[in-house]
């Protein structure tokens, strides 16, 4: 299917189930994303990224370490340049690399996480953007760091939309006085929005509502009320192809305030991860 089909198959889905007025108000919540998919026979385009493999770093600029816990492993690069940055409703960089960085509990057999919560392990993950101007040279992993399989990514985009409890639908849609009787609560709705999202595959993606296991992400790093701020810089699941396992099938995700990607702040990114 593609994006524009996905996205017309969403609006027929509300106008069936919602009223009118209820449905155009929870359409113009809907944000697009971009889902990277391996390079093959069922994904074909330009390579906009990967998974694993080796970063390529500007001289100068170590390898990210833990302090006293060690490197982080490199998780995943994204060619900016490569992404329509127009369409995402977001202001991504037009242009060059963004590197990702978590510290997988390769090193003391995963006794050490990262969490929001916890924000003496904020170090534990980490965000390098590296400008388009910028030379580069390919570094290879640290002793104790086995880097992950290689696989190239394409994209495509897709239209997303947060659950009932996603800070952005609560804060225009007053669920909690109407509970069950909200017609997106309502139990059809819920299982026409569920045959319609396309969950096949990790759900790699840069943009968009995070696909969250376990509640909406944004709490998890939000400081206050301030959870629909944040913006979803980039979510990798699981993914048995190239070896990735984030406890029990989760996934990473990184997150940024609009106005932190606007001036390319990537040193205010937050990280959570969740597992099922």
């Amino acid at each position: 299917m593609s994006s524009m089909e996905h996205h017309a198959a969403l609006v027929d889905l509300a106008h069936r189930h919602l009223a009118t007025q209820t449905a155009d108000g929870w359409l113009s919540l809907v944000l697009p994303a971009v889902r990277l998919e391996p390079v093959g026979a069922a994904a074909v385009g330009p390579v906009v990224g990967h998974l694993g493999g080796n970063p390529w770093l500007p001289d100068g600029v170590g390898w990210p370490q833990w302090p006293n816990h060690g490197p982080l492993t490199y998780i995943a690069g994204i060619d900016c340049a490569g992404l329509p940055a127009g369409d995402l409703g977001m202001p991504f960089p037009v242009d060059g690399t963004l590197l990702f960085f978590y510290f997988d509990g390769q090193l003391d057999d995963g006794e050490a996480l990262v969490l929001p919560s916890e924000p003496d392990s904020a170090a534990g993950a980490r965000v390098i953007f590296v400008p388009a101007d910028v030379a580069t040279k390919e570094q290879v992993s640290p002793d104790g760091i086995e880097p992950y399989r290689r696989v190239d990514l394409t994209m495509r985009l897709h239209s997303t939309i947060g659950g009932t409890d996603h800070p952005r639908i609560v804060n225009v849609f007053d669920l909690a006085d109407h509970g069950d009787d909200h017609p997106l609560n309502s139990e059809d709705f819920e299982e026409a929005l569920y045959e319609w999202w396309d969950g096949s595959g990790p759900g790699h993606q840069v943009g968009g509502y995070p696909n969250a296991v376990q509640g909406p992400v944004e709490y998890e790093v939000a400081e206050g009320s301030d959870a629909a701020q944040w913006l979803l810089l980039a979510q990798i699941e699981s993914d048995e192809g190239v070896g990735m396992m984030w406890g029990d099938g989760g996934a990473l995700y990184w997150l940024i305030r609009r106005d932190d990607l606007a001036a390319g702040r990537f040193d205010q990114t937050r990280f959570t991860w969740q597992c099922s």
